[in-house]
């Protein structure tokens, strides 16, 4: 490169490609690009860019033509394909209109020709590769091509974090890693993995390792046309795995032509070296979270995110992934108490952000948590942080939704869940739609939500328990029943689904064996760890209001899930006017 490296002074109009330029100085890029390597025309590479992305000011561009020209007068420049010398002729004839000026006339006809068939080949192919705005984009999972399956975490964990890089760009709508993960290893053509995810373009491409180094082969393929608009391969150490990511998710976020503010492109090329081991103990923590579906992998998890903690107590992403292992480990499926994994959750998502305070998913984590403990306000803070950073990110769109609605602000709470269905229509599902219109009393539509998820999906517990809800909440106990009896068989006993089928039982008149399963479920909580929600919603159902309350104390000190939504739950409206429900929604904040 011979143009200067420095930063030009400030201007308020400059030409930012190598398309402009020749524009501005109405030649084609190949002779501009050579009048800068030969002529020392003065051109600018943006110094965050190590791909070459280029600008000039027009006014220099003015006084080093104007120096070009007089050089030319004096020495003439040598003719090449494309170029026209600027001065005139020098070849003079000795009669007036002989042989010299005819000569000039037909080769200035020729060369004229020759660039207007040029040109409009040129805008032709323009118009093709520039095509439709791309304003949407998928990474699909990069291939391992290792030769070893065992490196399968390597790739995975690359294509996760150039979808984190890419969805802090407002004006371009990422798919998140769930959704794409589908697509490992398939067959479907672009177009059609395109028009599931409803993107314009799709990323694909591989992952080599090779000892220390690993080689990363990327693509930018427009799916409409299935056109190619861009390729590259990078070769790093694997201590600079995070710099070619950096690398990587600028290079696309270029080839997009999406717009990047000054804040964004700050945490595209935020990078930072990290050695090879702790990276790698992370990746392996994130793949083995990823796919957990047992207690014993998370807990695998858990145990790779701690020793690249160990490792390096500054590499925040291990912090952000020990918070999320944590957050799965309070479910009520895996069975871990609130009191035991919350106090974990927030002491690691606060780590990460005090390392790095641009880490949306520490910014929804720690959100997530506060709300469960009822700091409303913090956890607002939060949740319009991480949609601060990653404006497109469909699960900080849903889980605000779910905020919304424990405050009752159940219009604009449908509308954010709608918007980050819109956003990534796999990972936020019907069953995530239909919760939030459930707690709005809006039962047909949560119920033509959940039919639709069951059409695909028929085994889909969550599906099958959120709609036994909504049928219950319209008053159809037999039919729901049926859907909830399907949906803890699935699930070997959730209590979650246990103690809203103790209600199902009890409306449809099948009393005995709600009183049935209500005795299993205390012989379950005398064993162990069994959430007092279940029996909040397993007495409501009975018509029982003294030991529904005596659940509600019970719930309150657990600080339960269910007491996020007092202010909106169907099945607390028999009791909202009780004095003694009115002192405990005031006592969770929502009063």
């Amino acid at each position: 490169m011979n143009g200067p490296s420095v930063q030009a002074p400030s201007e308020t109009k400059r030409l930012d490609s190598w398309k402009e330029i020749a524009a501005y100085l109405n030649r084609d890029v190949t002779t501009v690009q050579r009048w800068e390597k030969r002529e020392g025309m003065p051109v600018y590479r943006h110094v965050h860019d190590k791909r070459g992305s280029v600008y000039a000011l027009p006014e220099e561009l003015n006084a080093w033509r104007e120096q070009r020209r007089s050089v030319v007068d004096e020495q003439p420049e040598v003719m090449e394909p494309g170029d026209i010398a600027d001065s005139q002729p020098s070849v003079k004839s000795t009669d007036g209109w002989g042989i010299g000026p005819l000569w000039w006339v037909v080769a200035a006809l020729m060369i004229c020709a020759g660039l207007v068939a040029g040109y409009v080949a040129w805008r032709g192919h323009e118009t093709v590769a520039a095509g439709p705005q791309i304003r949407s984009l998928a990474v699909l999972p990069l291939r391992n091509l290792s030769g070893d399956a065992s490196q399968d975490y390597l790739a995975d964990g690359i294509t996760e974090e150039l979808i984190g890089k890419l969805a802090g760009i407002r004006e371009l709508k990422v798919t998140s890693h769930t959704s794409v993960e589908r697509f490992k290893d398939t067959k479907t053509s672009v177009p059609e993995i395109a028009k599931a995810l409803g993107v314009d373009a799709v990323v694909e491409g591989s992952v080599i390792r090779d000892g220390s180094r690993i080689r990363v082969s990327a693509q930018l393929i427009r799916a409409a046309t299935d056109t190619h608009l861009w390729s590259e391969t990078y070769d790093r150490e694997m201590s600079d795995a995070l710099t070619l990511e950096s690398e990587l998710a600028q290079a696309i976020a270029e080839k997009v032509r999406v717009s990047v503010t000054g804040q964004e492109q700050q945490r595209l090329t935020a990078a930072r070296a990290v050695a090879p081991e702790v990276y790698e103990s992370y990746l392996k923590g994130r793949y083995a979270l990823d796919g957990a579906h047992s207690n014993a992998e998370l807990e695998e998890g858990i145990r790779y995110f701690q020793e690249a903690i160990a490792r390096d107590p500054t590499f925040a992403q291990a912090y952000v992934g020990l918070a999320g292992a944590y957050t799965r480990m309070g479910t009520v499926a895996a069975g871990g108490t609130p009191s035991e994994t919350r106090p974990k959750v927030i002491s690691a998502a606060r780590k990460a952000l005090e390392i790095d305070p641009n880490l949306a998913e520490a910014h929804v984590l720690l959100a997530n948590t506060l709300q469960e403990q009822w700091q409303w306000n913090e956890a607002e803070s939060e949740y319009k942080r991480a949609l601060e950073l990653q404006p497109n990110n469909a699960s900080a769109h849903a889980w605000y939704a779910l905020w919304l609605s424990c405050q009752g602000r159940t219009d604009e709470a449908v509308a954010w869940v709608r918007r980050a269905r819109e956003l990534d229509p796999v990972e936020v599902s019907g069953g995530s739609v239909a919760w939030i219109l459930f707690q709005a009393h809006r039962y047909d539509e949560a119920i033509r939500e959940l039919r639709d998820v069951l059409a695909v999906r028929p085994d889909d517990g969550g599906g099958l328990g959120g709609l036994g809800f909504a049928l219950l909440g319209k008053g159809q106990a037999t039919e729901a029943v049926t859907v909830l009896e399907k949906a803890n068989a699935l699930s070997k006993g959730s209590p979650a689904v246990e103690g809203i089928l103790v209600r199902a039982y009890a409306r449809a008149g099948r009393r005995e064996d709600a009183l049935r399963l209500l005795a299993e479920m205390k012989k379950r909580r005398e064993a162990g760890y069994f959430p007092a929600g279940a029996f909040v919603n397993a007495y409501l159902g009975l018509g029982d209001k003294e030991q529904a309350f005596v659940w509600l104390e019970e719930a309150y000190k657990e600080q339960s899930n269910i007491l996020q939504f007092v202010k909106t739950h169907p099945f607390f409206d028999p009791i909202r006017s009780d004095p003694r429900f009115v002192d405990l929604q005031r006592r969770v904040g929502l009063g």
